[in-house]
């Protein structure tokens, strides 16, 4: 959910027009330039992009400009779904349409849209599986179909639809990088812009409370006894974890200990906070003083792949936990690197022998899958995220596209587009974690049974379609049948 490092290159933006449709604006100025999605003519996508390049609804009020064609149109919809001898819808093309025929047209087009919508998952599904096969006339003819059904502000399939459909044709034109790199650096909003729509999805989603909530508790269990703790974040981001359990600990019987946290940066938190991590540190400090805790900010600005042992500072006599939230899966494994960040992370963390090290991540499996099982897993999992969204924010809100550009596209997209060392959201299940966890030579460290009830407790303030389950030792959150973010501890 985290983004990476943007980078210095040309891109390309694309907003919504007031239909809903995605629409790619070229775009000069001064500071940057924007490109469109246009490959080479003898690029073997060239007619797939040259036709899905712009997203526009071109039909105004009417569902064609040729009313005879769409006469046609409505007497076919007609004899197939009432029959031969059901009334027949007089047009006349010489005469402008009255207020009463258009509201009949407008009808017809809602029932026609509703058609499209149920076959918009399966054409998403095809079209995929035509590019796995290489078969790109098939592909190019789905790409045209589907991009006069997607919409950025339409049902959740329909919005989820528009950025699987830019991953698709990134993906075909061999350019998923440098859209992925685009994404993440134009068209960019101002940094309070952007804290505002991250901001916005931690309060209608319960997914990041959920993750700081099990996690915190783990830590507050681990540490109920000790007086000098030292909490290693390796995705700080605004620090807003730390601040419920600087207050539990404030609340501690006997005492608050004393508190040090490290915080390693990344250049999304950076940017949208406005500033380094001594933003973040002195919002902490004034806050635990407020509390009358004892209280000390390291600030880290590395990537969390380059941190060493002599960055985090660790001092003898402090009981260390360390919180790995929505973070590892940006690690390269394996798969990428035989340097893999991943792996080697978690020994070196052993190494130091911590009390307690938390875990939460988003349960989907597309770190080494092939293309279209990726695709797949990719489409299920946002479409449960869309779903619940849709719950919570209501579908006019003004700022829904923005949040849902600004924070999940672009991750939807690098899942899409992107292979080796380019992409970067490679989640992995917790089975697979599990694994990771214990060859570096860590044992699970169960959860209280008070963070099940707490977590149990947020929830009802969302939609009851939300679920909480503990299995092995760790706890699933999910919408309906699908599990969205797992969450456990280990020592």
């Amino acid at each position: 959910m985290y983004k990476q490092p943007r980078q210095e290159i040309e891109a390309y933006s694309f907003e919504p027009n007031p239909s809903g449709k995605l629409r790619y604006l070229p775009v000069n100025n001064s500071r940057k330039r924007f490109c469109t999605l246009e490959p080479s003519p003898d690029s073997p996508a060239y007619n797939a992009l040259s036709s899905t390049a712009t997203y526009e609804d071109t039909c105004g009020s009417c569902v064609t400009d040729d009313l005879n064609d769409f006469k046609h149109k409505i007497k076919e919809i007609e004899t197939v779904m009432m029959g031969p001898d059901s009334l027949d819808l007089v047009v006349d093309g010489t005469d402008s349409f009255d207020s009463t025929a258009c509201q009949e047209i407008n009808s017809w087009r809602s029932t026609l849209e509703a058609i499209s919508r149920r076959d918009l998952r399966a054409d998403l599904v095809s079209c995929a599986k035509a590019m796995s096969e290489n078969d790109l006339m098939m592909a190019n003819s789905m790409m045209e179909k589907l991009r006069q059904m997607v919409s950025v502000s339409g049902e959740p399939i329909q919005r989820l639809g528009a950025y699987l459909l830019e991953g698709l044709v990134a993906q075909l034109a061999s350019s998923g990088s440098s859209i992925y790199k685009s994404l993440n650096r134009c068209p960019e909003p101002a940094s309070t812009e952007l804290l505002s729509y991250m901001h916005i999805l931690y309060e209608v989603c319960p997914y990041f409370k959920f993750g700081y909530m099990s996690a915190n508790g783990a830590i507050a269990e681990a540490m109920k006894e000790e007086n000098r703790v030292h909490i290693i974040d390796f995705q700080i981001g605004q620090g807003s974890q730390w601040v419920t359990l600087i207050q539990a600990f404030a609340a501690r019987p006997g005492g608050p200990p004393r508190i040090r946290i490290t915080g390693i940066d990344d250049t999304t938190s950076a940017y949208a906070r406005g500033g380094g991590l001594s933003i973040v540190g002195n919002r902490l400090a004034k806050l635990a003083k407020q509390f009358n805790v004892p209280f000390e900010f390291n600030p880290v600005s590395v990537s969390a792949a380059e941190v060493k042992p002599k960055n985090l500072g660790v001092r003898p006599g402090e009981a260390l936990a360390v919180n790995f939230a929505f973070v590892l899966h940006h690690m390269p494994d394996e798969s990428v690197s035989t340097e893999n960040h991943r792996d080697r992370l978690l020994r070196m963390v052993k190494s130091l022998s911590p009390k307690v090290v938390t875990l939460v991540e988003q349960e989907s499996n597309t770190n080494t899958a092939a293309f279209f099982p990726r695709f797949m897993e990719t489409m299920n999992y946002y479409a449960a995220m869309f779903e619940s969204i849709d719950v919570t924010l209501p579908r006019d809100h003004k700022q829904r596209i923005n949040v849902e550009q600004h924070c999940l596209a672009r991750d939807v997209v690098n899942i899409i587009a992107c292979e080796g060392a380019d992409r970067i959201e490679r989640h992995e299940l917790l089975g697979k974690w599990k694994s990771r966890f214990e060859m570096a030579g860590f044992t699970s460290y169960p959860l209280s049974p008070l963070v099940n009830s707490t977590i149990k407790s947020l929830l009802r303030t969302y939609s009851n379609k939300y679920r909480l389950e503990e299995r092995d030792g760790a706890l699933y959150l999910g919408w309906m049948h699908r599990d969205l973010v797992a969450s456990c501890a280990w020592k």
